[in-house]
């Protein structure tokens, strides 16, 4: 199966307003009061930034830019990612929901913002300036929540009037560009094993002196994501990744985290087998 046919390009946009505006003028004159050096700090005019209601919003953007990348792969070096079609269905759901959930946090941002500029003036004072503070059409603006669908380009969708041997060259320049950007991608979730075998690996291995190790249960459930989201993230049905991502599930089949805080020799049963699978791939 083909990148183009097993994958499709998403791009996730999302906006949000910072609030910030820094009052030079304030920040002399704070430096100065306080005998502080010049670079010793910023004193921020406009309280909205700091409001629990606008950081919740910019909070939750970046929850949902990491949710994203982990269902993703990278493509070019901003912008769209690859997704996997097999994850289609899924993350558009889970996506429309993250969106409509973000519009209502910023709606409940717009009826709150008269009062919270209310607020501001009369915290500041004389610093209070009105001109910090946009009407609420434009702050409403700054907030965005858009996601992109498209299809992955192939070769020959080229539509340049162009002679037949700079068509030629084109198609060259693309396939060796798709290549690159294909290989770029399948070492994202490569390393994303990688990572999670080295890091299960260290905790199986208890610190010295007198402070013991903590175990979560996540400790066995995230691996138990990652080899599921694996199945879809390997767009080039790589044979290795496939077995490398079996030899974990197996790893740590039928091991309860109760297993891993209680009994020392199933610690080490499973640390040898993670780094066993460390061992055998190139990685």
């Amino acid at each position: 199966m083909s990148i183009t046919s097993s994958s499709m390009l998403v791009e996730l946009s999302i906006s949000v307003w910072t609030a910030n505006k820094i009052d030079k003028d304030a920040t002399k004159k704070v430096t100065y009061d306080n005998n502080a050096t010049a670079d010793a700090g910023q004193f921020k005019k406009n309280l909205l930034a700091g409001s629990t209601l606008r950081k919740s919003i910019s909070d939750y953007a970046a929850s949902c830019r990491l949710w994203h990348n982990t269902r993703t792969l990278p493509w070019a070096d901003r912008g769209p990612r690859l997704l996997p079609t097999s994850l289609f269905l899924e993350y558009r759901t889970e996506a429309t929901a993250r969106q409509n959930y973000f519009e209502s946090k910023v709606d409940e941002f717009r009826h709150a913002y008269p009062q919270l500029v209310s607020t501001a003036s009369n915290y500041l004072g004389s610093l209070f300036d009105a001109d910090d503070y946009p009407c609420v059409d434009e702050v409403m603006s700054k907030f965005g929540f858009r996601m992109v669908f498209s299809p992955v380009p192939e070769a020959g969708d080229f539509r340049v009037d162009v002679n037949a041997t700079d068509m030629d060259e084109l198609r060259k320049q693309y396939d060796s560009a798709f290549e690159t950007r294909v290989a770029d991608a399948m070492r994202a979730p490569w390393q994303q094993l990688h990572d999670m075998l080295g890091n299960m690996s260290k905790k199986l291995v208890e610190p010295d002196g007198e402070d013991k190790r903590r175990w979560h249960d996540s400790f066995i459930t995230n691996a138990q994501e990652m080899c599921g989201m694996l199945t879809h993230l390997n767009i080039t049905k790589d044979s290795k990744l496939e077995e490398a991502r079996r030899e974990l599930e197996k790893a740590i089949a039928g091991v309860e985290i109760d297993d891993i805080k209680e009994d020392a020799d199933i610690r080490e049963d499973v640390k040898a087998k993670l780094d066993n699978i460390l061992g055998q791939y190139e990685w």
